[in-house]
């Protein structure tokens, strides 16, 4: 019997309704710009309620929209917000479930993953955790059939990422690091701190810390990474809850960014 991770966010975070939700993410990919660009190698999308940031994700997985059936496989990596962790960790489950429905795990990058010291299984660590859930409707929508490695990340430096990051990295695996910016700060103080954090990513200037990212782990590794393999990053989106359906005096950043093979995405 398969063993299943099963939504933790749905009701919350996004609906639960199966035709509710469907329709939510395929208007907000509707409304987000036409991207006839190469399919892009890398992406960081934000990862609060879909209400607050789900127009913000979409800039980012509207890229895919031309490129279905040629992204297989899905490694997704995001912070551990609710547990105690060091280094990086998989469920040990066998299919991850939303409204929408299932989706497996891929098992060949399961097992290369697990061969790094810093990485470790760790359901508990998933089950709550919702910055790697709300990213698969989104992906379902737009990619159909894939396989997916969930890595929550903790306690982790840009180099332990980017170690396990270039050795899964392949033409049909395309990594994405679910992150939110800046965390209730004023909204005109967000705004600065939040192009100062896309200025940097746009850069390929890391390691960034906590303050600016609760991903900061996680894009530190990726940024490593692009600059490796000589990517260019472009930046499709960047707001915050109080451009989206917040208040002004606490919000929260949210940037939408896609990295390109060398030559494109400028």
């Amino acid at each position: 019997m398969a063993r299943v991770r099963l939504p933790a966010a749905a009701g919350s975070f996004y609906p639960a309704s199966p035709s509710a939700l469907a329709t939510a993410v395929d208007g907000w990919l509707e409304r987000a710009p036409i991207s006839d660009r190469e399919r892009p190698s890398a992406l960081v999308v934000p990862h609060a309620g879909y209400v607050y940031s789900g127009a913000v994700a979409a800039t980012a997985y509207a890229t895919l929209r031309a490129f279905k059936g040629r992204t297989p496989r899905v490694l997704l990596l995001g912070p551990c917000h609710f547990l105690p962790l060091r280094g990086l960790a998989y469920p040990d489950v066998d299919v991850l479930c939303t409204p929408l429905g299932e989706v497996p795990l891929d098992e060949d990058l399961r097992e290369r993953a697990a061969r790094f010291r810093q990485v470790s299984v760790s359901s508990e660590a998933h089950e709550a955790e919702h910055s790697l859930e709300v990213q698969l409707p989104f992906l379902q929508r737009v990619l159909g059939h894939f396989r997916v490695l969930p890595l929550v990340v903790g306690s982790a430096d840009a180099e332990e990422v980017e170690e396990v990051l270039d050795a899964l990295w392949a033409p049909d695996v395309l990594p994405i690091v679910s992150s939110d910016l800046s965390h209730y700060l004023p909204y005109e103080d967000a705004r600065e701190a939040d192009r100062e954090t896309a200025e940097r990513v746009l850069s390929l200037d890391g390691p960034l810390d906590r303050g600016s990212a609760c991903g900061a782990a996680g894009i530190s590794g990726l940024l490593l990474a692009a600059r490796k393999r000589g990517l260019r990053p472009r930046l499709l989106d960047l707001r915050s809850s109080g451009d989206t359906a917040g208040g002004h005096d606490e919000v929260v950043g949210y940037g939408a960014f896609a990295f390109y093979p060398p030559g494109t995405g400028s």
